[in-house]
């Protein structure tokens, strides 16, 4: 039975309709342009209506609905935390989607970073792993982990914030609002780095300089370091070294068989990817990271949409079972 899938971002929404075997059948698109609150909820409901329909005159009988959201699902409230959408403190989006996904569909929502490990297991770069992670690096950072075939959520659905995981000392001021990892090694966090060093050399005459620092992106970081500007260079190794201890807490922590990089800078950090393997290794616990593999996405800014397909597969699952 084919399932929908919502893949909420903080600039768009990305919709698909999805088989059995988590292939996209259909799909849709739509930037959020600014929305927020109710705004970003009526386009929900209004591309799952769309999907819906695009069904029943296609004859594939929906069965289930999965969701992805950029922050934190709150699964026993059914609210959502998405601190890049205006409104979304605590909203209530598990009651307004089932009031649009009609009697007997079965609905399931999680974060992005949850969604994307399911995608990269069933159908990517950690296809048929049962203990994997995904470390979403994109404006923030954050890892969907999956221990013996399940999505680990924490007591609290907070697991795999690990934007805050500390990898330096000591403590500095600019940790406090998206913790020291992300601080670092985020796009954001890597913009951050070179506007500091920037000030910080008054000297420097490199490709960076030339930017306005108030437009200055990660994009552009890794531009100037092809250019062979040094100060960009020194940002990129410093957040190099902090992927690889990243990596190295993860792989002693949770034993996975797999890690993946993904999100946005995942990417043009991907050539950087045997330079953060020999970090992680200098770090970790050396039989675990022997037998990790560590990759690159395979399914790249489709992997949470994949996800979701899932996600809503799961639940149909379960739908099932405690039918029968």
């Amino acid at each position: 039975m084919p399932v929908i899938g919502l893949d909420l971002g903080g600039t768009k929404l990305a919709a698909a309709i999805l088989g059995e075997d988590g292939a996209i059948i259909h799909r849709a698109q739509a930037a959020l342009e600014g929305r927020g609150g109710e705004a970003v909820g009526r386009l929900m409901t209004d591309h799952l209506a769309e999907l819906l329909a695009y069904g029943r005159g296609h004859d594939l009988a929906i069965g289930a609905v999965g969701v992805s959201v950029p922050g934190i699902y709150h699964c026993e409230a059914g609210t959502v935390w998405a601190p890049n959408i205006p409104g979304w403190e605590s909203y209530p989006l598990r009651d307004l989607l089932r009031a649009h996904a009609g009697v007997g569909v079965a609905l399931a929502i999680d974060s992005d970073r949850a969604c994307s490990i399911r995608g990269e297991a069933a159908r990517g770069a950690a296809l048929g792993c049962a203990h994997a992670i995904f470390l979403a690096v994109g404006t923030g950072i954050g890892a969907g982990i999956l221990v013996g075939g399940e999505v680990l959520r924490g007591a609290h659905d907070i697991a795999g914030a690990v934007g805050w995981m500390a990898l330096d000392r000591p403590y500095r001021a600019e940790y406090e609002a998206c913790g020291c990892f992300e601080s670092r090694a985020s796009g954001a966090g890597i913009a951050r780095q070179a506007r500091r060093r920037l000030a910080e050399s008054p000297d420097h005459d490199g490709p960076l300089r030339r930017i306005d620092p108030a437009r200055l992106t990660a994009q552009d970081v890794f531009a100037a370091s092809d250019q062979g500007d040094p100060l960009a260079e020194a940002v990129l190794a410093d957040a190099v070294a902090c992927w690889g201890m990243a990596v190295a807490n993860l792989v002693s922590l949770f034993n996975p068989e797999a890690v993946v990089f993904g999100g946005g800078l995942f990417g043009p950090a991907a050539r950087l990817l045997d330079r953060i393997v020999t970090e992680a290794r200098r770090w970790a616990q050396p039989v675990s990271i022997q037998r990790v593999a560590i990759r690159v996405t395979a399914l790249g800014p489709e992997a949470c949409l994949y996800g979701t397909g899932q996600l809503a597969l799961e639940a149909l699952r379960t739908a099932d079972s405690l039918r029968g």
